[in-house]
Protein backbone atom coordinates (compact mmCIF):
# COMPACT_ATOMS: atom_id res chain seq x y z
CA UNK A 1 0.00 0.00 0.00
CA UNK A 2 2.81 2.10 1.05
CA UNK A 3 4.59 1.55 -2.93
CA UNK A 4 1.70 2.46 -4.15
CA UNK A 5 1.10 6.08 -2.20
CA UNK A 6 4.63 6.68 -2.95
CA UNK A 7 3.96 5.50 -6.92
CA UNK A 8 0.56 7.90 -7.07
CA UNK A 9 2.72 10.90 -5.13
CA UNK A 10 5.98 10.54 -7.68
CA UNK A 11 3.48 10.84 -10.62
CA UNK A 12 1.74 13.65 -9.46
CA UNK A 13 5.22 15.43 -8.86
CA UNK A 14 5.57 14.74 -12.62
CA UNK A 15 2.78 16.21 -13.79
CA UNK A 16 3.38 19.48 -11.74
CA UNK A 17 6.47 19.76 -12.75
CA UNK A 18 5.60 19.99 -16.25
CA UNK A 19 3.06 21.97 -15.52
CA UNK A 20 5.06 24.34 -13.89
CA UNK A 21 8.62 24.06 -16.75
CA UNK A 22 8.81 26.72 -18.88
CA UNK A 23 7.23 26.66 -22.21
CA UNK A 24 9.73 25.33 -25.00
CA UNK A 25 11.54 28.62 -27.36
CA UNK A 26 10.16 28.78 -30.83
CA UNK A 27 12.55 27.55 -33.40
CA UNK A 28 15.20 30.09 -34.19
CA UNK A 29 14.57 31.73 -37.53
CA UNK A 30 16.73 33.42 -39.95
CA UNK A 31 16.94 37.11 -40.19
CA UNK A 32 14.48 38.49 -42.55
CA UNK A 33 16.47 39.23 -45.82
CA UNK A 34 16.92 43.52 -46.50
CA UNK A 35 14.21 44.53 -48.67
CA UNK A 36 14.60 44.87 -52.15
CA UNK A 37 15.56 47.85 -53.67
CA UNK A 38 12.49 49.80 -55.43
CA UNK A 39 13.00 50.03 -58.93
CA UNK A 40 11.29 51.83 -62.10
CA UNK A 41 9.63 50.47 -65.21
CA UNK A 42 12.22 50.57 -66.98
CA UNK A 43 14.43 48.70 -64.50
CA UNK A 44 16.33 51.70 -63.25
CA UNK A 45 17.04 52.25 -58.84
CA UNK A 46 13.61 54.29 -58.00
CA UNK A 47 15.00 57.26 -55.89
CA UNK A 48 11.22 58.47 -55.45
CA UNK A 49 10.12 59.28 -52.31
CA UNK A 50 10.61 61.71 -49.21
CA UNK A 51 14.29 61.88 -47.63
CA UNK A 52 16.37 63.23 -44.58
CA UNK A 53 20.00 63.49 -43.45
CA UNK A 54 20.46 62.54 -40.04
CA UNK A 55 23.70 64.63 -39.56
CA UNK A 56 25.02 67.57 -38.36
CA UNK A 57 26.96 68.15 -41.49
CA UNK A 58 24.79 71.57 -41.68
CA UNK A 59 26.55 73.34 -38.95
CA UNK A 60 30.12 71.60 -39.68
CA UNK A 61 31.16 68.98 -42.19
CA UNK A 62 33.92 67.94 -40.01
CA UNK A 63 33.93 66.45 -36.95
CA UNK A 64 33.24 68.57 -34.23
CA UNK A 65 31.93 69.09 -30.62
CA UNK A 66 29.16 70.80 -29.15
CA UNK A 67 29.17 74.80 -29.02
CA UNK A 68 26.22 77.16 -28.83
CA UNK A 69 23.88 76.92 -31.02
CA UNK A 70 25.98 73.84 -32.92
CA UNK A 71 25.02 70.41 -32.01
CA UNK A 72 28.07 67.98 -31.85
CA UNK A 73 28.62 65.69 -34.41
CA UNK A 74 30.58 62.94 -36.60
CA UNK A 75 31.78 65.07 -39.68
CA UNK A 76 31.11 63.87 -43.47
CA UNK A 77 34.50 64.61 -44.46
CA UNK A 78 36.52 61.19 -45.61
CA UNK A 79 39.36 61.64 -43.43
CA UNK A 80 38.05 64.76 -41.60
CA UNK A 81 40.43 66.93 -43.62
CA UNK A 82 40.11 69.31 -46.45
CA UNK A 83 43.24 70.02 -48.43
CA UNK A 84 42.87 73.86 -48.58
CA UNK A 85 45.78 76.03 -50.40
CA UNK A 86 47.34 78.07 -47.48
CA UNK A 87 45.62 81.03 -48.97
CA UNK A 88 41.80 79.15 -48.40
CA UNK A 89 43.12 78.10 -44.65
CA UNK A 90 43.19 81.99 -43.84
CA UNK A 91 40.00 83.05 -45.59
CA UNK A 92 38.16 79.60 -43.66
CA UNK A 93 39.28 80.97 -40.36
CA UNK A 94 38.00 84.33 -41.08
CA UNK A 95 34.64 82.99 -42.69
CA UNK A 96 34.69 80.74 -38.85
CA UNK A 97 35.02 84.23 -36.99
CA UNK A 98 32.61 86.14 -38.77
CA UNK A 99 29.62 82.93 -39.16
CA UNK A 100 27.16 84.30 -37.12
CA UNK A 101 26.46 87.58 -40.05
CA UNK A 102 29.05 86.05 -42.88
CA UNK A 103 27.08 82.79 -43.40
CA UNK A 104 25.10 83.16 -46.45
CA UNK A 105 22.04 81.27 -44.58
CA UNK A 106 22.20 84.13 -41.78
CA UNK A 107 20.58 86.30 -44.69
CA UNK A 108 18.46 83.30 -46.10
CA UNK A 109 20.42 83.38 -49.46
CA UNK A 110 20.35 79.59 -51.19
CA UNK A 111 22.40 76.81 -49.18
CA UNK A 112 23.97 75.63 -52.80
CA UNK A 113 24.52 72.13 -53.71
CA UNK A 114 26.03 70.02 -52.09
CA UNK A 115 24.80 72.26 -48.91
CA UNK A 116 21.42 71.28 -49.49
CA UNK A 117 21.72 67.57 -49.53
CA UNK A 118 22.37 67.56 -46.12
CA UNK A 119 20.32 70.46 -44.47
CA UNK A 120 17.91 69.34 -41.19
CA UNK A 121 15.11 69.70 -43.54
CA UNK A 122 12.89 66.85 -45.81
CA UNK A 123 13.24 66.85 -49.43
CA UNK A 124 11.45 64.76 -51.88
CA UNK A 125 12.94 63.34 -55.23
CA UNK A 126 10.22 62.90 -58.26
CA UNK A 127 11.92 60.70 -61.28
CA UNK A 128 11.54 60.10 -64.68
CA UNK A 129 13.30 58.14 -67.16
CA UNK A 130 14.90 62.00 -68.66
CA UNK A 131 14.42 63.85 -65.69
CA UNK A 132 14.85 64.17 -61.45
CA UNK A 133 13.50 66.79 -59.66
CA UNK A 134 14.75 67.23 -56.05
CA UNK A 135 12.25 69.46 -53.98
CA UNK A 136 13.50 70.97 -50.83
CA UNK A 137 11.18 72.04 -47.51
CA UNK A 138 14.05 74.54 -47.08
CA UNK A 139 12.91 78.37 -48.81
CA UNK A 140 11.31 75.89 -51.21
CA UNK A 141 13.79 75.34 -53.33
CA UNK A 142 14.09 73.29 -56.43
CA UNK A 143 17.06 71.11 -58.13
CA UNK A 144 16.63 70.17 -61.52
CA UNK A 145 18.87 66.97 -62.43
CA UNK A 146 18.77 66.50 -66.52
CA UNK A 147 19.92 63.20 -68.55
CA UNK A 148 21.73 63.94 -71.50
CA UNK A 149 22.71 66.58 -73.60
CA UNK A 150 26.05 68.72 -72.31
CA UNK A 151 26.40 71.64 -69.57
CA UNK A 152 25.45 74.73 -71.12
CA UNK A 153 28.49 77.27 -72.00
CA UNK A 154 29.40 79.33 -69.20
CA UNK A 155 30.65 80.95 -67.33
CA UNK A 156 27.44 80.90 -65.33
CA UNK A 157 27.36 81.55 -61.50
CA UNK A 158 24.07 79.80 -59.94
CA UNK A 159 23.99 78.78 -56.46
CA UNK A 160 22.57 75.34 -57.41
CA UNK A 161 25.30 74.77 -60.51
CA UNK A 162 23.90 72.97 -63.33
CA UNK A 163 23.47 68.93 -62.82
CA UNK A 164 23.71 66.38 -65.63
CA UNK A 165 23.13 62.81 -64.50
CA UNK A 166 23.97 59.17 -66.45
CA UNK A 167 23.41 55.98 -65.07
CA UNK A 168 26.25 53.99 -63.94
CA UNK A 169 25.04 50.40 -63.98
CA UNK A 170 22.73 51.27 -60.84
CA UNK A 171 24.35 54.15 -59.63
CA UNK A 172 22.75 57.59 -60.71
CA UNK A 173 25.86 59.97 -60.68
CA UNK A 174 25.64 63.69 -61.30
CA UNK A 175 27.98 65.94 -62.71
CA UNK A 176 27.61 69.57 -61.84
CA UNK A 177 29.41 72.92 -62.43
CA UNK A 178 28.60 76.37 -62.83
CA UNK A 179 28.37 77.86 -59.51
CA UNK A 180 28.99 80.70 -57.99
CA UNK A 181 31.30 81.55 -54.89
CA UNK A 182 28.73 82.69 -52.68
CA UNK A 183 27.86 79.73 -50.38
CA UNK A 184 29.74 77.90 -48.05
CA UNK A 185 29.30 74.19 -47.23
CA UNK A 186 28.62 74.83 -43.71
CA UNK A 187 28.29 77.27 -41.05
CA UNK A 188 31.83 76.59 -39.60
CA UNK A 189 33.02 78.63 -42.88
CA UNK A 190 33.89 75.94 -45.22
CA UNK A 191 33.79 77.41 -48.47
CA UNK A 192 34.54 77.04 -52.52
CA UNK A 193 35.22 79.05 -55.24
CA UNK A 194 33.00 79.62 -58.40
CA UNK A 195 35.94 76.96 -60.18
CA UNK A 196 33.85 73.76 -58.36
CA UNK A 197 33.57 71.17 -59.71
CA UNK A 198 31.09 68.43 -58.37
CA UNK A 199 30.45 64.94 -58.83
CA UNK A 200 27.28 62.80 -56.65
CA UNK A 201 26.66 59.35 -56.61
CA UNK A 202 23.69 57.95 -55.67
CA UNK A 203 22.82 54.81 -54.74
CA UNK A 204 20.12 52.55 -53.11
CA UNK A 205 21.41 49.94 -50.86
CA UNK A 206 18.53 49.14 -49.10
CA UNK A 207 14.89 50.38 -50.14
CA UNK A 208 14.75 53.07 -47.04
CA UNK A 209 17.95 54.80 -47.07
CA UNK A 210 20.02 56.28 -49.78
CA UNK A 211 23.81 56.41 -50.30
CA UNK A 212 25.21 60.13 -50.72
CA UNK A 213 28.99 60.57 -52.55
CA UNK A 214 30.01 63.74 -53.20
CA UNK A 215 33.85 64.40 -54.92
CA UNK A 216 34.37 68.04 -54.60
CA UNK A 217 37.26 69.44 -56.85
CA UNK A 218 38.48 73.16 -57.07
CA UNK A 219 41.91 73.86 -57.95
CA UNK A 220 41.64 77.70 -56.92
CA UNK A 221 40.95 76.80 -53.05
CA UNK A 222 42.30 72.95 -52.72
CA UNK A 223 45.36 71.23 -53.22
CA UNK A 224 43.24 68.23 -54.41
CA UNK A 225 40.08 66.35 -54.96
CA UNK A 226 38.71 65.70 -51.22
CA UNK A 227 35.05 63.53 -50.83
CA UNK A 228 32.16 63.54 -48.50
CA UNK A 229 29.76 60.96 -48.21
CA UNK A 230 26.40 60.10 -45.67
CA UNK A 231 23.09 57.98 -46.15
CA UNK A 232 20.12 59.70 -46.52
CA UNK A 233 16.90 58.04 -44.86
CA UNK A 234 13.30 57.47 -46.14
CA UNK A 235 11.14 58.97 -44.10
CA UNK A 236 7.82 56.61 -43.50
CA UNK A 237 5.49 58.64 -41.59
CA UNK A 238 1.83 58.10 -42.46
CA UNK A 239 0.68 60.67 -45.08
CA UNK A 240 4.35 62.44 -44.55
CA UNK A 241 4.60 65.46 -46.94
CA UNK A 242 7.08 68.53 -47.71
CA UNK A 243 6.03 71.58 -45.30
CA UNK A 244 6.58 75.09 -46.05
CA UNK A 245 9.55 76.49 -44.29
CA UNK A 246 9.77 79.92 -44.36
CA UNK A 247 13.29 81.51 -43.90
CA UNK A 248 13.01 84.94 -41.45
CA UNK A 249 16.20 86.81 -41.37
CA UNK A 250 16.94 88.28 -38.16
CA UNK A 251 20.08 90.24 -38.95
CA UNK A 252 20.56 93.46 -38.46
Amino acid sequence: MQIRVAAGAIAALVLVGAAQAPAARPAQTEPAAPSAVPRTADGRPDFSGIWQALTTAAWNIQDHQAEKDVPGGQGIVEGSDIPYLPWAVAKRNENYKNRLTADPLASCSQPGVPRIMYMPYPFQIVQTPAYIALLFEYTHTTRHIRFGGAHPPGPIEWALGDSRARWEGDALVVDVVHFNDRTWFDRAGNFHSEQMHLVERFTLPGRDHIRYEATVEDPKVFSRPWKMAMPLYRRIETNVQILDYECQSFGS
